[in-house]
């Protein structure tokens, strides 16, 4: 988390509170997540050198910059914001790190996540669900792992392409609405 500066995801509104250990607005309804959450969400996804990882509410890009870091090169990270000003702008902020395996689209209308680019290995959603969202864990391929929130409960899934998913429960969060 060292090496991308929160404040180079936040308006400039916000930038004075970025060291804070809470979520802050970035407009639209959005924010950016509390970093301890962040964090937790990191190491439950466990993210390796070389992995292909959908990012499902980039936001600002903060996400999306850090899974970039982990996947390093070799990989890839494709975000997905369903606001189209957060998007432009969280693009933005990605390519200030020169990490160009990572990109931020605007999500397409009724598509959740980016199936055209599927299977992936890890897929962090930072956006609540009401339900596990099968058309997100289509998207995960075989051995893939999937954090996100569902109706208030921190979920780590983890296919391994023969049984059906595995999923554990790691505490209670609150996040935005999944749209």
């Amino acid at each position: 988390m060292a090496w991308t500066d929160r404040r180079d995801f936040l308006p400039p509104r916000e930038r004075p509170f970025a060291d804070e250990d809470r979520p802050l607005p970035i407009g639209g309804g959005q924010t950016n997540s509390q970093p301890t959450t962040v964090a937790d969400m990191l190491m439950l996804l466990a993210v390796d050198p070389g992995l292909r990882v959908l990012d499902v509410g980039a936001g600002s890009g903060w996400t999306t910059a850090l899974l970039a870091h982990l996947v390093g090169p070799r990989g890839q990270v494709i975000g997905v914001e369903i606001d189209s000003h957060l998007a432009l702008w969280g693009a933005a902020n990605v390519q200030r790190y020169a990490v160009p395996w990572a990109h931020i689209h605007e999500a397409k209308p009724d598509v959740l996540g980016w199936p055209t680019e599927a299977p992936y290995d890890r897929i962090l959603v930072s956006a609540e669900a009401d339900r596990l969202p099968t058309e997100l864990v289509e998207q995960l391929g075989p051995d893939g792992v999937m954090v996100l929130p569902v109706a208030g409960a921190l979920l780590r899934l983890v296919r391994d392409g023969v049984s059906p998913p595995k999923m554990t429960h790691h505490g209670a969060y609150r996040f935005v609405p999944l749209r």
